[in-house]
């Protein structure tokens, strides 16, 4: 039996996402056909924009789909035309290389962002410019004050953009308002493969996908039908999930997975987090040794943010966090809709095993 408690990297798709998914396949038209298999088709992708728009409290022609969160966020990011951007230092790796030029925003040992180093950053200089800054981390799970972070920023004039695919469907927050908005289909139990990007008040961008002139003239290609409609059933069946309840199987199982490794920490436990995800650094086991040691208990989790080589490089989160002696040992928990009390205790289980048979001094001597 598996236990999976990954969500923050993909959490599964949902049976309303695939029913949708199955259903856009017998569509034969293209969106831009005008046709009535066309007509049909572009329905479909208008009804998808409505529900993912909603959920943000959005105008439907202020979301531009995109092929995913890193899409939106390198469109957000290349196509604001703003000369300085500002990212804070703990940003997912889709911000933080689209823009390697970006001065970063520290944060704090709690991965909060420095209000005053932003504003100081802000007044030195008068040049038009872009903040971004994510709503929620994916590897802690530490939610930002954008509420604050927006008033600072419009103070001087600065434009906002705020990667949400992580606190979307989760959890509220001033981060709605942002003037660029990032989601991503597959982190809300859509599927992989659909994203999009919340462009507030028609507000001027560059296209970075040139081509046909969908998606406003902001995104050409042929939108995916099947993703798109998985998108919005994700969206609107987000609006009933309990994460009250995930939130309580989260703190009972990093309660449980602290007392069974003295020693280990919570990273971001003073701050607020998102229900669902606890980042843990075991006292003598590095990360790659506990993911795979878990993975062979048959509990899957992560380590940092998933990328295309599957390698577990040291947390760039942890190190801005001043807490690099974290870096290499911290693993992330995180839980999703279906996570169950028994998904929780596997893990446990698991855990404890490997801190007996790997960190026990009579084991290690």
């Amino acid at each position: 039996m598996r236990t999976y408690l990954d969500h923050n990297a993909t959490s599964p798709a949902r049976p309303e996402a695939c029913d949708a998914a199955v259903a856009a396949m017998s569509l034969a038209g293209n969106p831009s056909s005008a046709h009535r298999e066309g007509r049909k088709a572009r329905a479909l992708v208008e009804d998808a924009r409505e529900a993912v728009a909603a959920l943000v409290d959005a105008g439907p022609r202020e979301a531009v789909f995109t092929s995913g969160g890193t899409e939106a966020n390198n469109l957000a990011l290349l196509g604001c035309g703003r000369p300085r951007v500002l990212v804070s230092a703990v940003e997912h790796p889709s911000v933080l290389q689209a823009a390697p030029f970006a001065e970063r925003i520290a944060v704090d040992r709690e991965g909060r962002i420095d209000l005053s180093d932003l504003d100081a950053r802000l007044a030195s200089d008068d040049a038009p410019a872009l903040v971004s800054v994510m709503a929620a981390n994916n590897e802690t799970g530490v939610l930002q004050p954008l509420r604050e972070v927006l008033r600072l920023a419009r103070g001087h004039g600065a434009l906002i953009h705020c990667d949400a695919v992580q606190a979307a469907g989760r959890t509220g927050g001033g981060w709605s308002a942002a003037d660029l908005l990032t989601l991503s289909s597959h982190k809300l139990g859509g599927l992989q493969g659909a994203g999009a990007l919340v462009v507030r008040d028609g507000l001027p961008l560059a296209a970075r996908i040139r081509g046909g002139g969908q998606e406003f003239g902001l995104r050409a290609g042929t939108e995916a039908l099947p993703a798109l409609a998985a998108f919005g059933a994700a969206c609107r069946a987000a609006r009933d999930d309990d994460w009250e309840r995930v939130r309580a199987l989260r703190d009972d199982l990093e309660a449980r997975l602290l007392a069974a490794a003295p020693g280990a920490e919570v990273l971001g436990a003073g701050a607020g987090r998102l229900p669902n995800t606890t980042a843990i650094a075991h006292p003598a086991v590095d990360a790659p040794t506990m993911v795979m040691s878990l993975d062979l208990e048959g509990v899957a989790v992560s380590a940092g943010a998933a990328c295309s080589s599957g390698k577990m490089a040291a947390s760039h989160v942890a190190e801005a966090m001043g807490r690099g002696d974290l870096a290499r040992r911290a693993v992330r928990f995180s839980l999703g809709r279906s996570t169950t009390l028994e998904d929780c205790a596997r893990a446990v289980a698991a855990w404890t095993a490997i801190h007996d048979r790997l960190a026990r001094p009579s084991h290690a001597a």
